[in-house]
């Protein structure tokens, strides 16, 4: 089994590789929350660009080694725009990242998201309720949790933990990772189960924290597999809201601290840190 230091070692890589290399992470992602998803994929050393149509979607994943796909705002052309854009990421190899928001609300969005089991994205990040109901939609077998059908629109009614059997059903379909957003988050390939701690008490009172860090999880999945991509973005997102809320106790001026932090983080050397910092980011590990 992996240790806690091997994939420390592995995240704190990744995070240097994103700031040097500059990796290229589309998006194609809820209009409310388009300005936060491309300025924190920005913040961690990125290179964000925001599209809508077909023919763009198709482009951008044969331009880029990771697309994320955000389905909160779900046009109509979106229909053509997402299915077209999945099949071109599975046919170039694309290492796209999924968050299936708001999933169970409407005809139009549970078909495109059953569409996508033909194409499956390497990560998968929701809150508990949108996890189960993506394996339930995808008629995986997984344990069966309480509430699993609860849904709020893009709010989450189960707690992590009753997910965790869905997102390691997820991970194994795809061969690729799911990250779960809650209190405490957890981050699974299938075999190894993270639980990831911190964050902060203001970031469900921002718009967009879960699908920026869909944004930023895909940043990192240029540079790195699946798991370590999800992992990655789930630690630092934790750690720059802990940050914030520390400078900032409003929503307003925490979304200004968190972007903040989120980018001295990634930006400062490594070298420069100390001990006790570089075993801030806190996270345990279990096995399947």
């Amino acid at each position: 089994m992996i240790t806690h230091t091997e994939l420390y070692e592995r995240v704190l890589n990744a995070i240097l590789r994103v700031k040097n290399e500059t990796p290229f992470a589309p998006s194609i992602t809820n209009s409310v929350t388009i300005n936060f998803v491309a300025n924190a994929q920005l913040a961690v050393g990125g290179s964000a660009a925001m599209v809508c149509l077909p023919d763009e979607g198709e482009a951008m994943a044969y331009a880029s080694k990771s697309l994320y796909i955000n389905i909160g705002t779900d046009f109509p052309f979106y229909r053509d725009t997402l299915q077209r854009t999945a099949k071109a990421c599975a046919e170039c190899g694309n290492a796209w990242v999924l968050d299936p928001v708001a999933i169970g609300i409407g005809s139009q969005r549970t078909e495109l998201l059953r569409s996508f089991k033909q194409y499956p994205p390497k990560i998968i990040r929701g809150n508990a309720s949108e996890i189960i109901a993506l394996a339930i939609l995808w008629d995986l077998d997984f344990p069966p949790a309480e509430n699993s059908s609860a849904a709020r629109g893009v709010d989450s009614t189960c707690e992590v933990d009753s997910a965790r059997g869905a997102a390691i059903a997820l991970a194994n379909f795809t061969g690729g990772a799911v990250a779960v957003s809650g209190k405490t988050d957890l981050v699974t390939d299938g075999s190894i189960v993270c639980r990831c701690f911190g964050g902060s008490s203001l970031m469900p009172l921002v718009t967009g924290m879960g699908c920026s860090l869909g944004g930023v999880c895909s940043v990192y999945s240029c540079v790195t597999e699946p798991f370590i991509a999800a992992l990655c973005g789930t630690l630092l997102y934790n750690k720059a809201a802990f940050f914030a809320e520390k400078k900032y106790s409003g929503p307003a001026s925490f979304y200004t601290a968190f972007l903040d932090s989120l980018y001295k983080i990634t930006h400062t050397d490594p070298k420069k840190y100390g001990a006790k910092k570089l075993t801030s980011f806190h996270f345990e590990i279990e096995e399947n």
